[in-house]
């Protein structure tokens, strides 16, 4: 290789190993830049996921136009000048106002990233493929595919980095500053590289034949595939995500690693072709789909977490590799087509992600996800394999009908013991009734994924008695019974659930409950009867509970109970110093803070410790036993106040624990939190 040749190469892949690195860590930082004006709901990152998915697709669109330009010069001197437009815009663009969003965000996010972030997004989103097939013209040697697994690798640190040294180090006004230097940096480098190809050997035009582009053009039956095998893996991606953090276990940053597994089998396909041999891993495919296809079907069997997690992961790599080995070995041999295989990639990823993030939710009252998945994996592999023989072509049509049925199986299971079933934009929601144990007579429990979100024992000495977390001497309890005396109290609830908290309610009392899903209220309201057998007056505030409370009068609450912070999505929004401004501004002068912080993963007793100090107020924690008997789970509560009578009074000062600090934490604000160093595992009798 002439040295001219070797320095454009290092260069041109500096250049996509920086864009790819720059293109994954903005998009959580972007996302998390958005949650306090719009909400810290799971719904944000999927709605932002969904948006870089399909910039991600115009970028490829964007690299395959370009590329297909018959001037050269013009096509370098218009991805300068887009470089140097983008730059500009990073210099010049503020955050919009979204104080004022609807309830519904989705518009919002568009919009917000579209402005901040749209164009260096899709510069980068078109680099390798369009820096490929520029060196590819300027070498005469073919594609370089390797750049690509290249690409993966920048991601992939970047995914690695941003939530282990990022994050917890950088606060979010820095990481803007840093990235957009970082974007000034690639923009300069790009600006190079067009032009060492504009001022080199001059591109072939359209019309123009290499020795590099004698090979047969793609059949329609490899751009076909070229199209469903991405999106086979990336509905894999995306179901075994929703899966694990919603029916294995609710771990923060648990989505980091099926990412990981996916970039990694790009990688592995690319750069390593040789790695992969279809006989072995079809059948290792043949086992693990049968294999998870029985674990779905035991909808009542759990293995533990750690095996759980290692059998879906390992499965995702096995199908992630197929899909994606498989469609390297369908490359095409010309390089003028090679933008069209990129973008025929991000479309069928585009559509995979959006199928399973966003279709299913309105498709389908529960989750079938995984199951959907499986399936599709399943007719591409009887597609892919259908040369391979009868033997093969048996086999996976044996396979695909098996999944069908699994599905259908599903759909019946799902059903039994099931008053109602409801999935909307914000997950899954189901109310389950059962007889056990035989003293609570008739039970039914609201759950969101694998978080339960209230319980109710209709057993006439239970029917009125708050069971799960918010058990009389749970932290809640202890403020509610203890805060007023006998006069009538002021109550706010952040989370509706199944109206739980609605059993303190006595006559003269307000209650006010917030909740941003608009699928639980008639829940609560119909199938638990705690809201509807309440002493007090109960009103409620649909949307993210802190934006209701910052544009509400002050409600002069005497107890603000947060409840949020059970699930994977947790809305760190709600934890921070300015959240903390929001509510005091809602409390009466002696009113109570208290903070349900009950999580099998997170310590968030610090977190909060920290907040309250913060504003210049106390902190103590309770927390409370499991009693069967009684449905009562363990719980852990923080109450914050200034008020000293409360905290005095016996009964408090005997269940409530000062916090002990901790200085390795920083207290939490919009612009900084970090969720890794209070990640732990959980105890095992934690509901």
């Amino acid at each position: 290789m002439a040295p001219l040749s070797r320095s454009l190469r290092i260069l041109c892949s500096s250049v996509i190993f920086l864009g790819a690195f720059l293109l994954f860590a903005v998009e959580p930082m972007a996302a998390k830049r958005l949650l306090p004006a719009l909400g810290g709901s799971s719904a944000v990152w999927i709605t932002c996921l969904v948006f870089f998915q399909i910039v991600l697709l115009l970028g490829y669109l964007y690299a395959h136009w370009l590329g297909r330009r018959t001037s050269a010069q013009r096509a370098e001197a218009l991805h300068i000048t887009l470089l140097a437009v983008a730059a500009a815009l990073l210099l010049l663009a503020s955050q919009p106002d979204l104080s004022r969003a609807s309830a519904h965000p989705f518009i919002a996010i568009f919009q917000s990233l579209t402005l901040t972030l749209g164009l260096p997004f899709l510069l980068l989103a078109s680099t390798s493929p369009l820096l490929q097939l520029w060196l590819a013209r300027q070498e005469r040697q073919g594609v370089p595919w390797r750049l690509f697994a290249l690409s993966n690798a920048g991601s992939l640190l970047a995914l690695l980095l941003y939530p282990a040294i990022i994050e917890p180090h950088l606060s979010l006004s820095t990481q803007r500053a840093a990235w957009a230097c970082g974007f000034g940096v690639y923009a300069l480098l790009s600006a190079l590289t067009a032009w060492r190809v504009r001022g080199g050997v001059h591109a072939p035009s359209v019309g123009e034949t290499t020795a590099a582009e004698t090979g047969p053009k793609a059949s329609r039956r490899a751009r076909l595939l070229w199209f469903l095998l991405p999106a086979g893996a990336a509905m894999q991606l995306c179901a075994v995500t929703s899966h694990l953090s919603q029916n294995i276990a609710a771990i923060p940053l648990l989505w980091v690693l099926p990412l990981a597994v996916y970039l990694l089998t790009f990688i592995v396909a690319f750069d390593a072709p040789w790695l992969y041999r279809r006989w072995i891993v079809v059948r290792l495919l043949v086992v693990f789909l049968a294999a998870l296809g029985y674990m779905l079907s035991k909808t009542d069997v759990s293995l533990p977490i750690q095996v759980s997690i290692g059998f879906f992961l390992t499965e995702l790599f096995f199908a992630c590799l197929f899909c994606h080995a498989e469609t390297f070995a369908l490359r095409p041999a010309n390089p003028s087509e090679s933008t069209l295989f990129y973008l025929l990639i991000a479309a069928g990823g585009a559509v995979g992600s959006i199928f399973i993030g966003i279709g299913c939710p309105l498709l389908f009252d529960s989750n079938y996800d995984v199951a959907l998945a499986f399936l599709f994996t399943a007719a591409l592999a009887l597609l892919v394999t259908w040369n391979n023989g009868w033997g093969q072509r048996l086999l996976w049509s044996a396979g695909t009908a098996l999944l069908l049925a699994l599905v259908i199986m599903l759909h019946i299971v799902y059903g039994r013991n099931t008053l109602v079933a409801v999935r909307n934009f914000y997950g899954c929601l189901r109310v389950r009734q059962s007889y056990v144990p035989a003293q609570a007579g008739t039970i039914r429990t609201l759950t969101h994924g694998t978080i339960e979100h209230g319980t109710q024992w209709f057993a006439p000495e239970f029917r009125r008695v708050p069971t799960t977390y918010y058990a009389t001497d749970s932290g809640v309890g202890l403020a509610l019974r203890n805060c007023c005396g006998d006069r009538p109290r002021t109550i706010g609830v952040v989370g509706l659930g199944a109206g739980t908290l609605a059993a303190y309610g006595k006559l003269g009392d307000r209650l006010r409950f917030y909740e941003i899903n608009p699928a639980v209220l008639p829940i609560a309201e119909n199938l638990f009867t705690y809201i509807r057998e309440s002493g007090a007056q109960i009103t409620y505030a649909l949307g993210d509970a802190r934006l209701s409370l910052a544009h509400e009068p002050p409600q002069h609450f005497d107890v603000l109970a947060i409840d949020a912070f059970s699930g994977d999505a947790v809305p760190v929004h709600l934890l921070t110093t300015q959240a903390m401004a929001v509510y005091r501004r809602q409390l009466a002068p002696d009113g109570i803070l208290a903070f349900h912080v009950s999580n099998q993963y997170l310590d968030l007793v610090p977190v909060v410790a920290e907040i309250a100090e913060s504003a210049g107020m106390q902190s103590r924690v309770v927390e409370t036993p499991t009693r069967a008997s009684r449905g009562e789970y363990r719980a852990t509560w923080v109450l914050v106040t200034n008020n000293a009578a409360f905290l005095a009074q016996p009964v408090v000062a005997a269940m409530a624990r000062p916090i002990p600090p901790r200085r390795d934490l920083r207290v939490w604000t919009d612009d900084y939190s970090s969720l890794l160093p209070i990640l732990q595992w959980g105890r095992p009798d934690q509901q």
